[in-house]
C-alpha cells in the first residue's frame, strides 16, 4: 500500500462587498471594457473595515471542515498560504488554530505570494507522506486590498480578497495514478525576476507594509512559459500528459494567461475552471477558491484528474497533480 494525501473537504469564503469594474471609473482613467479586455475581470470582493485575513481564513476553514464532516479535533495542524497576514507575527495559522478552539497540533504560514497555495499543498503532502501528520487544514487567504496603490490603474483593478481551504487527510492507495490524492508536484523560484512583482515596503526596509508594484507585460511572458513548463514537469513525473487531465484549476490572475497556458498544453477552455471574472486575482486564495467553486457547481467530481499551477512574486511558481 502507498500512503496518499487526499482531499476530504473543501470550502471558501468571500467578503460581502462586491466591487464592479465601474466603481474604478469614478477615480481612475479606466473603464469596465478596458479592465475586462486586458484581464477578464468583471468584479471582485473587498474585505470590510476591520475584517482581517485570519477572519476570512477561519470562515473558509469552517466550511471545509463542515463539508468533510469533521471538527477541529480531527485536525493535526493548520497551514496558511498568505502574503497579507494580520500582523508581522504571530502567523495567521495560529490565529485560525486558536479561533477553531484547537489546543493541540501546530500552525504556520507559507509565503510564496500567488504560488503560495501550491507551496502549502506540497508542504502538507510531505508532512502526511512522512507520517508527521494524518490530517491537515490547508488554507489560502488574502486581503490584497490592503496593499493596493489606488492611483495605479495597472494594478489596483486586478486584485481581490477571499479565502479557500481544504482538508487533506492520509489514505492508503495502490501506488498507481488511479489513486485518489496528490500524485506529484513541482516547485520553482528564481529571484532574478523579483522586480516584476513586489511590494515596496517591509519591516527591515521601510517599516511599513508598502504597496504592490508590477511589470505587467514582462510578467505575462514569464507566466505562460513557466506555468506550462511546471505543469508538464509535474505530469511527466507520473507518466501523464495534458490530454490525461480532466480539469485545470489555475491561479486566477488574468484570463489571457489562463488561455495561453491551456493552449500551450493542448487543452480546451471547457476543461479549465475559471473564476477570475468574479473574484479578480486573490493571490494564494485563488486556487482553493476556484476548486471550491468547481466542486460546488458539480464540475469537479471524485476520480477526476486535476492539475493546478500558479506563479507569483519571487518569482515563485509550481504545479500539483491530484486525483479528486
Amino acid at each position: 500500500m502507498t500512503r496518499r494525501a487526499v482531499i476530504e473537504g473543501i470550502g471558501h469564503y468571500l467578503p460581502d462587498r462586491i466591487v464592479p469594474n465601474s466603481e474604478f471609473e469614478k477615480t481612475l482613467d479606466t473603464s469596465d471594457e478596458w479592465i475586462r479586455t486586458r484581464s477578464g475581470i468583471e468584479r471582485r470582493r473587498f474585505a470590510a473595515e476591520g475584517q482581517t485575513t485570519s477572519d476570512l481564513a477561519l470562515r473558509a476553514a469552517k466550511a471545509a471542515l463542515a463539508q468533510a464532516g469533521l471538527t477541529a479535533e480531527d485536525i493535526d495542524g493548520v497551514i496558511v498560504a498568505t502574503s497579507t497576514p494580520d500582523l508581522t507575527f504571530p502567523s495567521v495559522a495560529t490565529m485560525v488554530q486558536k479561533d477553531l478552539g484547537m489546543t493541540h497540533g501546530f500552525g504556520f504560514d507559507v509565503q510564496a505570494v500567488c504560488a503560495g497555495f501550491i507551496y502549502a499543498l506540497t508542504t502538507a503532502n510531505a508532512l502526511i507522506l512522512t507520517g508527521q501528520a494524518t490530517r491537515l487544514l490547508v488554507i489560502g487567504a488574502e486581503t490584497f486590498s490592503r496593499i493596493m496603490d489606488w492611483t495605479d490603474r495597472s494594478t489596483c483593478v486586478l486584485f481581490g480578497d477571499g479565502a479557500g481551504a481544504i482538508v487533506l487527510g492520509a489514505q492508503d492507495g495502490d501506488g498507481t495514478n488511479a489513486d485518489r490524492g496528490i500524485l506529484s508536484s513541482d516547485l520553482n523560484s528564481d529571484g532574478r525576476y523579483r522586480d516584476m512583482l513586489y511590494v515596496d515596503g517591509g519591516v527591515s526596509t521601510t517599516g511599513t507594509a508598502g504597496k504592490l508594484r508590477m511589470q505587467g507585460n514582462p510578467l505575462f511572458r514569464q507566466a505562460v512559459e513557466k506555468l506550462t513548463s511546471t505543469a508538464e514537469t509535474a505530469l511527466a513525473e507520473v507518466g501523464l500528459t495534458g490530454p490525461d487531465v480532466d480539469w485545470i484549476v489555475p491561479h486566477q490572475a488574468n484570463i489571457r494567461i489562463i488561455q495561453g497556458t491551456a493552449k500551450k498544453m493542448g487543452l480546451p477552455m471547457d476543461r479549465v475552471i475559471v473564476t477570475v471574472q468574479d473574484h479578480g486575482n486573490t493571490s494564494a486564495a485563488s486556487i482553493p477558491l476556484a476548486m471550491s467553486v468547481g466542486v460546488a457547481e458539480g464540475r469537479i467530481k471524485p476520480g477526476d484528474l486535476v492539475l493546478s499551477e500558479a506563479i507569483g512574486g519571487g518569482l515563485a511558481w509550481g504545479a500539483v497533480v491530484l486525483r479528486w
